[in-house]
């Protein structure tokens, strides 16, 4: 333990000498009052000195709990600290889920969404993200600690590709059903009579371009998941897209379709590589896998290092001050 304004002590002292020597009565000198002659045989009776022996002693019991709440309050402006070493264990982990959203990997997206929400029940407290893209990308939810709004997104996701499956079969529409409808289309379209659709490499570097660039303490995961199945004319190859992700320091992810053919695979399999990433086909335990990685990495990557702080600890000169308190007042009662 230790006190972080020491000087104060010389201050304290100084006050409490000019107070005792210029501003403490002197009780023993009779100041006002009328005097009573003849007190010599009252001052030797039994009754008389037990009630002065009693009043001394409860004035000398207030006077040490006076030094004593004075000392309780000294040491709490100066502020009793102790010093501790804190491990610093704590590693920000950022997540973006880079979904492909184009029609072939929409039973695909279906599954996955269910997956993607029992994985969020293990990041808690950390930062998640949702980019959707196929001709042109959009980002529904910047990072964000809130869980609960990544799993709305990901229910209007699931919604909105339902409800344009089933607008085969049925015209039932409402002001809802068109939100929903186009809820993963509006802004993922742009440009598709000329670029074409399904431009995972653009996907990917637009989905980069949501990390901070200052943030430098974060782990920083992107789980881009698609068939990779190249529809258009991409203004960025999914390769280099990967490179511009590694320069960044931000590992990919990559969970492909059950149908993915065998070129589209070793494309993404090797783009992953490039940066430190993992591929992995889509199965009930993907996700699994993907959730232990991450947590394996991040813990490896994390920033150890030792921070000393100084924690004010007031609490047990406070009581004993608030008990002294206490106990002069009832004494005061006592003497009076």
């Amino acid at each position: 333990m230790e006190i972080r304004y020491p000087y104060l002590i010389i201050i304290i002292i100084i006050l409490f000498i000019v107070y005792y020597l210029f501003f403490r009565k002197n009780t023993s000198k009779f100041l006002k009052g009328i005097k009573i002659t003849n007190t010599s045989f009252l001052k030797d009776t039994d009754y008389f000195k037990y009630k002065m022996k009693k009043y001394n002693f409860y004035k000398r019991l207030i006077f040490i709990l006076f030094i004593i709440c004075f000392i309780c309050s000294s040491i709490l402006i100066m502020r009793l600290s102790s010093v501790k070493t804190i491990k610093n264990n704590e590693h920000n982990l950022d997540i973006f889920l880079c979904m492909d959203v184009s029609s072939s990997v929409d039973a695909f997206n279906l599954d996955l969404i269910d997956d993607y929400k029992e994985m969020i029940k293990n990041f808690h407290n950390k930062r998640l993200g949702i980019s959707i893209f196929n001709s042109s990308s959009i980002v529904l939810s910047p990072l964000t600690e809130d869980s609960d709004y990544i799993n709305d997104v990901l229910n209007k996701i699931t919604k909105s590709i339902v409800l344009n499956d089933s607008f085969k079969s049925n015209s039932y529409i409402d002001d809802n059903y068109l939100y929903l409808s186009s809820y993963i289309y509006s802004g993922t379209l742009e440009g598709n009579s000329i670029r074409g659709s399904s431009l995972i490499g653009d996907g990917l570097a637009s989905c980069i371009n949501n990390f901070s660039d200052d943030d430098f303490k974060s782990t920083k995961i992107i789980i881009l998941s698609t068939d990779n199945n190249l529809e258009g004319n991409p203004i960025v190859l999914l390769e280099e897209a990967a490179r511009i992700s590694k320069s960044k320091n931000i590992m990919v992810y990559g969970i492909g379709t059950n149908v993915i053919d065998n070129e589209n695979k070793k494309e993404f399999i090797n783009a992953v590589k490039v940066t430190d990433g993992k591929y992995y086909d889509y199965s009930d335990s993907s996700i699994s896998s993907i959730i232990e990685d991450i947590y394996s990495f991040s813990k490896t990557s994390l920033n150890k290092h030792d921070e000393t702080r100084k924690i004010d600890i007031p609490e047990i000169p406070f009581i004993i001050l608030c008990i002294s308190l206490i106990g002069i007042f009832i004494l005061r009662k006592k003497v009076s």
